[in-house]
């Protein structure tokens, strides 16, 4: 193979063998809770934080979609009961003190919170081309609803004692130039991160985020049967189980002197080589 400084080969990758955690206890007698899990990159952390002992909660707006992923979790006898479901929408903040009695009267304690709830809106939040609505729904779902809902669950570990984990699932396009609703709503969840790891690590809560590149997720018409992306230096999207083995580890007693992290999870196109990646699907 003959490699050429400068260049970047043009690679062909259609699909990829994504190497799981095996069968764990890392997550063992631990209770997660992880917004926005019926789908997507939520859906796979659950799966993977069930694989390693944790009891999961997982939530979203469809009741529906969250029964049929319970279901189907249940229906494997490996997993018996250890997953269930709260119905919540991630915009109304007055709802999350009652929400969070819900969780505690299906589990006994809270040791972690994946923040994984968002949207990129209709598209029709870039800079020039605004419109108010969609700018609101984004900044209400990917940054306000993880304000205080972080807000009300640091609250409770830190009057019980509990020295759990936050775990934002942030974003690389916080790194880029903040022109649409949306990658400003990642810079702050960036900032948020950093605060939270700062006013929490006194109680021993640990907070720390998870910032994915291009990720072979519905959010942009990709599935795991379809990573090649070769605007990426390494030529494919994230998949999603590595985001989740990643969360693993970060919120397992592993990851306990990680405070106030962001891993960026690009294949090359956040920290390296910024501007490589056109997300325009």
């Amino acid at each position: 193979m003959r490699v050429i400084f400068g260049k970047r080969p043009l690679v062909i990758q259609k699909k990829v063998n994504v190497v799981q955690l095996t069968s764990n206890e890392l997550l063992n007698g631990k209770v997660a809770v992880v917004t926005g899990g019926s789908s997507g990159i939520g859906l796979e952390i659950a799966k993977a934080m069930l694989n390693s002992g944790a009891t999961v909660i997982i939530t979203g707006r469809n009741k529906e979609k969250l029964e049929a992923v319970v279901s189907s979790f249940k229906s494997n006898s490996r997993n018996n009961n250890s997953i269930d479901y709260i119905q919540l929408d991630s915009t109304d903040v007055k709802s999350f003190p009652d929400k969070l009695n819900m969780i505690l009267g299906k589990v006994k304690h809270i040791d972690i919170l994946v923040n994984n709830a968002g949207t990129r809106g209709e598209c029709k939040s870039e800079f020039g081309k605004a419109e108010e609505w969609d700018y609101e729904t984004i900044m209400n779902t990917n940054l306000k609803g993880t304000f205080f809902f972080s807000q009300v669950i640091a609250r409770y570990m830190k009057d019980n004692n509990i020295h759990g984990n936050i775990l934002n699932i942030a974003s690389s396009s916080s790194l880029r130039p903040a022109n649409s609703a949306y990658i400003l709503s990642k810079w702050g969840l960036r900032g948020l991160t950093l605060g939270m790891a700062k006013a929490l690590i006194p109680y021993g809560i640990v907070v720390n985020a998870i910032a994915p590149g291009p990720t072979a997720t519905r959010m942009l018409n990709k599935s795991d049967e379809d990573v090649h992306f070769p605007q990426n230096p390494s030529g494919r999207l994230v998949a999603p189980e590595e985001i989740a083995n990643m969360a693993v580890i970060m919120t397992s007693q592993m990851g306990r002197m990680a405070v106030g992290n962001i891993l960026y999870m690009t294949g090359g196109s956040g920290l390296i080589t910024l501007d490589d990646a056109i997300y325009d699907f």
